[in-house]
């Protein structure tokens, strides 16, 4: 089953033979090393690259364990290259190589060479990658399955569809297993047996079962307004635990590192400035934040608002949590201020929107709730209201758009109707 991962592979292809590495993010089986060695692949020999032109070496491989001494590889890579034509060097857990750092950039100065690596997050993560390369890295991130992604290999109808996703994400192997209890299995033990591991070993953490704990809070709390001394109280009042305030943040950072999670900041609309605490934090993967809940705790509200997020963040839109302060006059004459909030205020370029969530619009009251912090934003910026609900797109005298899930996920330029 081919799962195209189109936005991936552009985003690679726009980036050859632009002087720098191309580098690989994302969680755990995203699908990194099915973009480069597969996709990426089959596009370069599509539009006439030779094989022998395409080096290609994982690392985890046990055939290729003395590529990773770094003499070895430079030594045999140099000795594939016998001609002026563009050659492309694809490496796959490149942390495993010795002296990766050393190598890669080695490599930048062969002229006719274009070099493409992926690497696991426990040792080649984003802030590593922008140390170690210095401007030499570009970083094409990539997150587990859209909804529209999803739904070219699903089997089934997009009400079927949705349920199946909001329950079990979008990483690409759950996605394509037959059975409920294949992906409640590989969900469970995926992030116990691997993104768990990974982190602990990779930061000593010997306070296992607080690192356990903060991510069960974290996945109690998504989409809620919450910052980490709430979590640190919440350790000592409820888990009757001494863990530090600054280990609560070391542990987000963490698990942000590891892409697990990551963080929605305030934005205060009209003073034009950023809040700071509280903020939210979304999982990058809603089928991994489940597993982790024991499949409990599924308020379709908060699991839809995390989709709208990683939807947004896959299309390259930075996302902030927007706040707007009301001032009213009470029945008795007094001044009252109050905040509203707006779920997501999405930035690109010259290029804003604000997103409400909704799961349902019942009545007018909730109708009312839900526009009252759009309606207290006096910009042009466009303003849309995603639901649940089966309706067609409309927009209101105030300009307020509203839309259904399906439309606003199933269309690549949904903000634009």
């Amino acid at each position: 089953m081919i799962i195209k991962r189109e936005r991936y592979l552009q985003k690679l292809i726009d980036r050859m033979h632009n002087g720098m590495i191309k580098i690989v993010t994302g969680m755990r089986r995203s699908g990194k090393s099915y973009l480069l060695f597969r996709l990426f692949r089959k596009y370069l020999l599509s539009h006439g690259s030779d094989k022998n032109h395409i080096i290609s070496i994982a690392f985890d491989r046990r055939e290729n364990k003395k590529y990773r001494n770094p003499d070895t590889l430079l030594v045999y890579i140099r000795s594939l290259i016998v001609d002026n034509k563009n050659y492309y060097i694809l490496f796959d857990e490149v942390q495993m190589l010795e002296d990766f750092e050393e190598v890669l950039n080695s490599l930048l100065y062969i002229p006719n060479v274009d070099v493409y690596v992926t690497g696991s997050n426990s040792r080649f993560l984003s802030k590593d990658i922008i140390t170690e390369f210095r401007g030499r890295g570009d970083e094409v991130h990539i997150y587990p399955l859209g909804f529209k992604e999803y739904m070219s290999v699903y089997k089934g109808d997009k009400y079927q569809g949705w349920a199946d996703y909001v329950m079990y994400g979008g990483l690409p192997l759950a996605a394509t297993m037959k059975t409920d209890m294949q992906k409640i299995e590989y969900l469970t033990r995926l992030f116990d047996e691997t993104y768990m591991r990974d982190i602990i070993d990779r930061y000593n953490i010997e306070k296992i079962q607080e690192m356990n704990d903060l991510i069960n809070v974290l996945a109690s709390a998504t989409g809620s307004l919450t910052n980490p001394s709430n979590i640190s109280a919440t350790f000592k009042s409820r888990l009757k635990s001494d863990i530090s305030l600054n280990t609560v943040r070391q542990y987000i950072e963490y698990l942000k590192d590891a892409f697990i999670i990551s963080e929605a900041n305030r934005y205060d609309v009209k003073g034009r400035k950023y809040i700071g605490t509280p903020l939210k934090y979304y999982f990058e993967d809603i089928g991994l934040r489940n597993a982790r809940l024991g499949f409990r705790q599924m308020e379709e509200n908060h699991l839809m608002e995390n989709i709208i997020y990683n939807e947004l963040r896959m299309r390259g839109y930075r996302v902030d949590v927007g706040t707007v302060v009301k001032r009213s006059k009470s029945t008795d004459g007094r001044h009252e201020k109050k905040q509203l909030e707006i779920d997501f205020i999405a930035n690109a370029g010259s290029k804003r929107y604000y997103i409400q969530s909704a799961l349902a619009l019942p009545d007018a009251e909730k109708i009312r709730q839900e526009k009252a912090s759009l309606l207290g934003v006096k910009d042009s910026f466009k303003k849309i209201i995603v639901v649940k609900d089966i309706i067609n797109v409309k927009r209101d005298e105030y300009g307020i758009t509203t839309m259904s899930i399906y439309d606003f996920l199933l269309n690549e330029n949904s903000l634009e109707f």
